[in-house]
């Protein structure tokens, strides 16, 4: 039946999820579970794409981006697809009125990570963000607010900018491997074999800015349903953040900074007792 092979499929949006990020799997758990299914099958799909472009190096990226890209509009047009993270994904498109510019702006900047190595400019670099990060903010948007127009354009702006610190922060956490493996470099206008701490000073000022706007017009009008797992995510990434900013340059371009599963569980405790203190 049908509704067997939905529930298959996003049973495989929840794998792929818990296989690649235990930090978000732990954050959707914390979403009410009528929102939860859609969330993972967002993450399923943009991990999935994300894959393609800095993994399979011993295959022919663009044409496996390609036939994912066409596969994915026939899912939409038919409503059903045998990939099973699609499947899941063009159900949720579906459901919440996801628009057909947030998607082809998501593959249009995975699409330059196949070619583009240096972003020269900032309108660049906020184009490559919006796409990469940006729309995906706006995907779990529209299902936080139930595809309520209203309340999903009053927090439109916030979630951007919080999609757009997270992406940031993952820029300066996987420099090593931006650099080294993958020969990119996001940040414009950095040279960063000449890497300086003022250049790193002006990267965090600007992700705080992300973060500020973000929690105050943002986490705290979330519904209830969203606002204690976003939350948690939100607590995790500026843990994090403060973590690169704690740490010398070189360390940051040897290595991938990350936190421990203790901090996490902390953090994850204290953000519960603030929550049910109503302090958000």
């Amino acid at each position: 039946m049908k509704n067997i092979f939905d529930q298959t499929a996003e049973k495989c949006a929840v794998l792929v999820t818990r296989q690649y990020s235990t930090s978000f799997s732990i954050a959707v758990k914390l979403l009410a579970p009528s929102i939860r299914k859609d969330i993972y099958n967002i993450y399923g799909f943009v991990r999935f794409v994300d894959e393609i472009v800095d993994s399979f190096h011993d295959y022919d990226k663009e044409k496996l981006l390609n036939k994912f890209e066409v596969d994915y509009y026939e899912s939409l047009e038919d409503g059903i697809s045998l990939n099973p993270i699609l499947n899941a994904f063009q159900h949720t498109v579906r459901t919440y009125g996801i628009s057909h510019d947030m998607v082809a702006s998501f593959f249009k900047s995975m699409r330059a990570d196949l070619t583009v190595k240096n972003y020269d400019s900032v309108e660049q670099y906020h184009e490559y963000i919006y796409g990469s990060a940006d729309v995906v903010g706006l995907m779990c948007l529209k299902v936080f607010v139930h595809g309520e127009d209203e309340k999903y354009e009053a927090l439109r702006p916030a979630a951007m900018r919080l999609g757009s610190a997270f992406q940031k922060v993952n820029f300066l956490r996987d420099l090593k491997d931006d650099v080294e493996i993958l020969d990119r470099s996001y940040f414009p206008n950095i040279d960063f074999q000449n890497f300086a701490n003022h250049n790193k000073e002006e990267i965090i000022a600007d992700i705080e800015a992300d973060f500020d706007y973000a929690y105050r017009y943002g986490i705290l009008k979330l519904p209830v349903e969203a606002k204690f797992g976003v939350y948690v995510a939100y607590r995790y990434y500026k843990r994090l953040l403060h973590k690169i900013n704690a740490t010398p340059i070189a360390e940051i371009l040897d290595g991938r900074i990350r936190i421990s599963n203790l901090t996490k569980l902390s953090l994850m405790a204290q953000s519960y007792l603030r929550y049910r203190l109503n302090l958000l």
